[in-house]
């Protein structure tokens, strides 16, 4: 096979876990004989510094091209003037609109060389394996917006297909899992909530009447990620409370370095990225942890190349090399914490001889 991948660096220590998701995907070229062409561009503050533009037009027309876009992250305090009319964010969203990618899917997997690192008690943890589903292109992000000297205004507004697409995307994923849905809402309070408990029951009973669906209010379902998290299969949910959802999930698995992030759209043409920002306090100090963007790498070999094999691979040296020993700070390294480089060392020794 052969692919064309976009590799976007971005701001504070995308470059440095971008440079070793890209490391991950030549190893495991050579495992099935592909060949991907890999090609890196600007996004974010980067670009704004280079070119005046958050996502300049080059970087659109090559993701545009692309089979699919590895992602670093984008943002740090020196774009952080909120009185600024370009803003590193603007880049990323720009570029969700651009490529269509409506479906954010974040996996939260726990593994039990990583209970340690949680702040969860290891009874709660076990056998936890949540697919969030996040719809990711439109209300309150994407609303209008109003700013004078004593109101702002955000607005929330969804579309019936918008929801219907996500829900679909929902839907699927639960078919190749263990079939159960949590549609996660405010229904008690917002409108584009009751439109989309409302739309989620009627999609459900129509096209999935052999998928389980729970619908639950949004501080409930905050609580129960907590207290109960193995009972998730598939969560679903709007943009806003997906963000903040999955945030909180990653004290499941120990840290926000582990966790990786997959946007598609009805091509399965996708985003791949890592959930934990730019971490401007540690960029440029070889500290970052890679786990997060190595294993989005296998979302992207799995969801856009088709390649389930090397995927799973590629999933299985990340937990090899964890339950090795081999550990960043923020997954409890302590004195012996391995920098970036050196982690990604370790995940790719993992991999089987070529």
């Amino acid at each position: 096979m052969e692919a064309l991948i976009v590799a976007l660096p971005g701001d504070g220590i995308g470059p440095e876990v971008t440079a070793e998701g890209v490391r991950a995907l030549r190893a495991v070229e050579r495992l099935g004989g592909h060949r991907f062409q890999i090609v890196e561009a600007l996004i974010g503050g980067a670009a704004i510094d280079a070119t005046g533009e958050a996502l300049p037009e080059a970087t659109r027309s090559a993701c545009s091209g692309a089979d699919a876009v590895l992602l670093g992250a984008v943002g740090g305090p020196k774009w952080s003037d909120p009185s600024a009319s370009v803003r590193p964010e603007q880049g990323l969203l720009d570029l969700r609109a651009a490529l269509g990618v409506y479906a954010n899917l974040r996996p939260v997997v726990t593994h039990p060389a990583l209970y340690d690192a949680s702040p969860l008690r290891p009874e709660r943890l076990a056998g936890v394996d949540i697919m969030v589903v996040r719809e990711l292109t439109g209300g309150i992000y994407f609303g209008k917006k109003e700013r004078g000297p004593d109101f702002a205004t955000d607005v929330c507004t969804y579309q019936r297909g918008e929801i219907e697409r996500v829900l679909r995307m929902a839907g699927e994923l639960a078919r190749q899992r263990r079939r159960r849905v949590v549609s996660v809402d405010k229904a008690n309070v917002l409108e584009t909530s009751r439109l989309w408990r409302s739309t989620a029951t009627t999609l459900f009973t129509s096209e999935f009447p052999d998928i389980e669906l729970e619908h639950l209010l949004v501080d409930a379902a905050a609580m129960h990620l907590l207290s109960r998290p193995a009972d998730f299969d598939v969560m679903v949910t709007e943009n806003m409370f997906g963000d903040i959802l999955t945030d909180e999930a990653s004290m499941l698995v120990g840290s926000l370095g582990m966790l990786p992030s997959a946007a598609l759209n009805q091509e399965r043409r996708g985003l791949y990225e890592p959930i934990h920002g730019s971490a401007p306090d540690i960029a440029g100090r070889g500290i970052a942890n890679p786990c997060g963007t190595i294993l989005s790498a296998a979302l992207l070999l799995r969801h856009s190349l088709g390649l389930e094999d090397l995927a799973v691979v590629l999933e299985q040296a990340v937990f090899a090399a964890v339950s090795a020993g081999h550990r960043t700070g923020d997954i409890g390294g302590g004195a012996t914490a391995l920098g970036t480089r050196a982690m990604a060392d370790a995940i790719l020794a993992e991999l089987p001889a070529g």
